[in-house]
């Protein structure tokens, strides 16, 4: 009897506000009972507990009054039972019933009779006054049925249902539901999930000078830690199990205080059928019964949702994490602990790498920052900038353009010249080499972080169960399987159908149909189709892609000719900052919105390949939205560093495109300053437009929509106005919650920012950290006040996009090699050095990089019409390239030099791409995935399991020792007393022996 009432005492109190399990009533009712049975045992016993009891109950009361927490829509109307989730949909309301009262809610009384005729409590009243008068129309009562069916059966599997029509938002109705305690026990059982027990041991802790520099850190550290329980270091540990109701005394009571709670009731909602088709007709019960007769192994929630049965569903908010979900307190860690107990693993997962990337840019924006300094330190020392500074080297410069550009000094461009040391030095390549380490790093530190988070959120035995097929997949199969039966039939049919049993005939077809799904399955020739859309829609979009950068590239090249034909000289020498400037301008604009495209393209690409399961459809999508994002942003910036400046030939033989246009020329510096100007423009524009205004700005606009939509029907009805919004009314209005592919793809486009031409840009990871310090509480703001709170679901590590990081650091090793060879001038700069020079310094490097034209060398028509522009006759002009002068046999081709220059940059490329590829092996190498200690507790829980469990047993089997050796003494008592027992005695005797041992 102890047993039997003590169990569920140590069950959550959930259906308390404030607490977390069943109800007051059921409570003092087993106080009542164990008193009446302890008593006899010991007094003291039963006033500690009845005082625990009651102090419970004396907390719940004060700290939550019911009455309030019922009115702002956490709890049903009774006050003690919990909303855990929420159904909308929407119903007409007809003029005559808008005023009256539709809030019924579910107790334990009527609810045998409701899952009797699957309907909600006073569901027999729906039909009133106003109904009477306005019927509804076919879809809108096949929708009630629909809705009927479906929450009967949700109740069947034991969840309690409350429904609310009388809200302020007009013609939507909500379903409230709790989950019982028995349920949650039930769900956790068959998902085996891992709870913790009430078992408890010590965790490893430091020693000696690892101690002393912890509690060190610890101290700095003290400012910038989130106050909340959840986020001090815990010098204990619970031992965690898969849960078993059989088990039920061994688990934590507080187990249920997380998102768990949520993915048992999501997965309630996932798996209950809804098979009817009231009033459905012809094609439409074909189709009717193809979306909805898997109901056992699809998501009929979201079919419901996807066909308008329900218009939302979601759990509420409960929590505003004043620590986490504010710009007050960006310099602080985050609480992970709370937002994974809240959102579920998947999202704090995504909120703990986003951590630990920006945790990782402050090394490298400090790094950065220095080599930047050193080139401003440095640039007065810089000899060929000084060189193009001089005026009194009197290099004249060859046209830019035909006809209309004269010639030009090279002591002009003296600017563009000392600002491109800025981020072409030495420096730059040991940067190069440290950001490719960096990225290393940061991947190994990520796996020991998420191996931490993994240990102390219970997932190390985790494993993803094989994910159910998706309902549009199941409906392809049954297509197909109903395609081939019907052909199948027809072959054999003889006798023509009856015609009044035609629809009992079609029926009979489709639910065969429904039994051939298993055998069958789509195979490539099914979606052949798909994938040569696939194909030939996404080199569609890199060919656009391509088609706008050249659109941009003659836009450059006819806008700079149109500068040159100014009148003032101002407007002339600021022609190359002015066609930048506006050519980066559009490519960013551009940019924004094939984002945009893009992402849509990419969703409807995925869907017509009709991916099996939801992982897969997540993955494809995130591949095909990577590829065509990536190609779209980075398009323009692999251009200038590879292409620009590349191809125009030399005076007397350009290159031209439509006859007319010269190719662009980089600046006598090279192309790494309009590189810099180029990454830096895009990547700020878009961290600050795409990612921030539009984050901000879009939701806020279409909450403002929202609100004055609801205003103009508030106005229509003031009785409705002058009620108080309930919490489930407040989330309806929030934007629903869309995935977290979004939020992972701006901060792998940024990390690509950030690794792939770092050797251009220093400053870039300073951006990405000061950005995503913001990113951080923005998004946090956004989950908890824009959107829906989203369906809690469990996962071990970041999936896909882990791969994807890893693809873009080792891209980026190779094009800063390239940068480094072939956009910059620090490979040339080299060979001179120590194969050129006279004295050993860059003394006439610059001379050295130019060619000599002679000016009667020009084409009809391409000589300047202006000669005389600079004040004297130019009879040679100069060039940046590698060619014979025109005096020598073999005037204009290929020198040796350039032979020279070329063989060291392929060779630069070579050594550093293996030499850091190496180093980045060696890091992954040398630090171990699993951090030692965490290998060790997990070591330890298995082995203190196994003695927990092994005690147990050890203490029935002595109990029922104990129980034998009473058995035994009572039969020798027996025995003494009565020694002339009869036969039939003895018999009865033994029997009575051996069924107290079976007990």
């Amino acid at each position: 009897a102890s047993k039997k009432y003590l169990l569920p005492i140590s069950a959550p109190n959930r259906d308390i506000p404030g607490g977390t399990g069943g109800s007051p009533q059921t409570l003092m009712y087993l106080k009542i009972r164990c008193s009446l049975l302890c008593t006899r045992r010991n007094n003291v016993n039963v006033v500690s507990f009845n005082i625990c009891v009651f102090g419970v109950l004396l907390l719940n009361s004060l700290c939550q009054d019911p009455d309030a927490n019922c009115k702002h829509g956490l709890y049903f109307r009774d006050g003690k039972r919990k909303v855990d989730y929420i159904l909308v949909y929407h119903y007409k309301k007809s003029s005559v019933s808008k005023t009256l009262t539709r809030r019924i809610y579910h107790n334990d009384s009527n609810a045998r009779s409701v899952k009797q005729d699957h309907q909600l409590p006073g569901k027999a009243g729906h039909l009133d006054v106003g109904e009477s008068e306005t019927h509804m129309d076919y879809h809108e009562d096949d929708k009630r049925f629909r809705r009927e069916e479906y929450e009967g059966n949700l109740m069947e599997a034991g969840l309690e249902l409350e429904r609310d029509e009388d809200t302020k938002i007009h013609g939507v109705g909500f379903v409230k539901i709790h989950a019982p305690w028995n349920v949650l026990c039930r769900e956790a059982e068959f998902l085996k999930l891992k709870m913790p027990t009430k078992k408890v041991y010590q965790i490893n802790q430091a020693h000696g000078l690892l101690k002393k520099i912890n509690s060190v850190i610890q101290k700095i550290t003290e400012p910038i830690q989130p106050k909340v329980a959840e986020h001090k270091p815990e010098t204990v540990k619970r031992l965690s199990y898969p849960f078993s109701r059989e088990k039920q005394h061994f688990i934590s009571s507080n187990a249920f205080f997380s998102s768990i709670l949520l993915i048992q009731v999501y997965e309630i909602l996932k798996r209950t059928t809804c098979t009817k088709a009231k009033y459905s007709m012809g094609k439409e019960l074909y189709v009717d019964l193809i979306s909805t007769s898997f109901s056992d192994v699809t998501n009929v929630c979201k079919f419901l949702l996807a066909n308008g049965v329900y218009s939302a569903a979601y759990p509420l908010h409960d929590l505003l994490c004043e620590e986490w979900a504010s710009y007050g307190v960006f310099y602080k860690y985050q609480p992970i602990d709370l937002v994974r107990k809240y959102f579920g693993e998947k999202i704090g997962l995504y909120f703990a790498w986003l951590g630990v990337y920006t945790q990782m840019l402050i090394p490298a924006s400090i790094v950065g920052v220095i080599v930047f300094l050193y080139g401003c330190a440095t640039v007065d020392e810089n000899i060929p900038s000084m060189e193009m500074c001089d005026e009194r080297n009197n290099i004249t410069m060859c046209p830019l353009c035909d006809n209309t550009c004269s010639y030009w000094k090279m002591s002009s461009s003296c600017a563009t010249a000392r600002a491109s040391h800025l981020f072409d030095n030495p420096a730059t390549v040991f940067f190069s080499v440290f950001m490719a380490l960096w990225a290393a790093t940061f991947m190994e530190h990520w796996k020991r972080k998420q191996m931490r988070l993994n240990y102390r959120w219970d997932l190390t035995g985790f494993e993803e169960e094989e994910a159910h097929p998706r309902a549009e997949y199941e409906a392809k199969v049954l297509e197909k399987s109903v395609r081939k039966e019907y052909i199948r039939k027809k072959k054999r049919r003889h006798l023509p159908e009856e015609t009044g049993n035609k629809w009992r005939q079609r029926v009979k077809r489709v639910m065969a149909g429904v039994k051939l799904t298993d055998k069958e399955k789509l195979t490539w020739k099914d979606r052949f189709p798909a994938y040569f859309t696939n194909f030939v829609g996404i080199i569609f979009m890199i060919g656009l892609t391509f088609a706008i950068v050249f659109g941009v590239i003659i836009y450059r090249i006819s806008t700079a000719a149109a500068l040159a034909l100014s009148s003032t000289p101002s407007g002339r020498s600021s022609v190359r900052v002015t066609v930048t400037a506006t050519a980066v301008i559009i490519n960013l604009v551009v940019i924004i919105i094939l984002d945009e495209v893009y992402g849509c393209i990419a969703r409807w690409l995925t869907e017509i390949e009709v991916p099996k399961t939801d992982k897969s459809f997540e993955e494809r999508l995130i591949f095909k939205a990577f590829l065509l994002k990536f190609v779209n942003a980075y398009t323009p910036i692999f251009y200038v560093a590879f292409f620009k400046g590349r191809f125009v030939g030399r005076p007397g033989d350009y290159v031209y495109i439509f006859h007319s246009f010269r190719m662009e020329e980089c600046a006598p510096g090279g192309c790494l300053m309009e590189l810099c100007i180029q990454l830096s423009i895009i990547m700020l524009g878009k961290q600050l437009i795409q990612n921030n205004l539009f984050e901000i700005g879009i939701p806020k606009m279409k909450k403002l929509i929202r609100y004055i939509k609801l205003k103009r029907q508030r106005s229509l009805d003031h009785e409705e106005h002058m009620k108080k919004k309930q919490r489930y009314e407040v989330d309806y209005n929030l934007e629903p919650f869309a995935g977290l592919t979004p939020e992972y793809m701006e901060m792998i486009i940024q990390f690509g920012f950030v690794t792939l031409f770092v050797a251009s840009f220093p400053l870039a990871p300073l951006f990405a950290l000061l950005n995503n310090i913001i990113e951080i509480r923005l998004d946090a703001k956004k989950f908890v006040t824009e959107l829906r709170r989203p369906v809690a679901v469990r996962a071990k590590d970041i999936g896909i996009w882990y791969n994807i990081l890893r693809g873009v650091g080792k891209l980026a090793v190779i094009i800063n090699a390239f940068v480094i060879s072939f956009t910059s001038d620090f490979i040339p700069r080299l060979v001179y050095l120590y194969m050129y020079s006279e004295n050993g310094t860059m003394h006439g490097f610059v001379n050295h990089t130019l060619s000599s034209f002679n000016v009667s060398d020009f084409q009809g028509g391409t000589a300047p019409n202006d000669p005389m522009e600079l004040g004297y006759e130019v009879r040679i002009c100069r060039y940046k390239d590698y060619r014979e002068p025109p005096w020598s046999e073999n005037k204009y081709e290929i020198s040796k030099d350039f032979w020279a220059v070329l063989a060291a940059r392929l060779a630069f490329v070579i050594v550093f791409q293996n030499l850091v590829m190496f180093m980045s092996d060696f890091v992954d190498w040398i630090i171990p995935d699993i951090p030692k200690d965490i290998s060790q507790q997990i070591h330890k829980e298995k082995v203190l399991m196994v003695e927990v469990f092994m005690k147990e047993e050890q203490g029935k089997l002595q109990m029922l020792e104990t129980w034998k050796v009473k058995d035994m003494k009572k039969g020798e008592n027996c025995n003494n007393h009565s020694p002339k027992l009869s036969r039939s005695q003895s018999g009865s005797m033994s029997s009575c022996h051996s069924y107290h041992i079976d007990v």
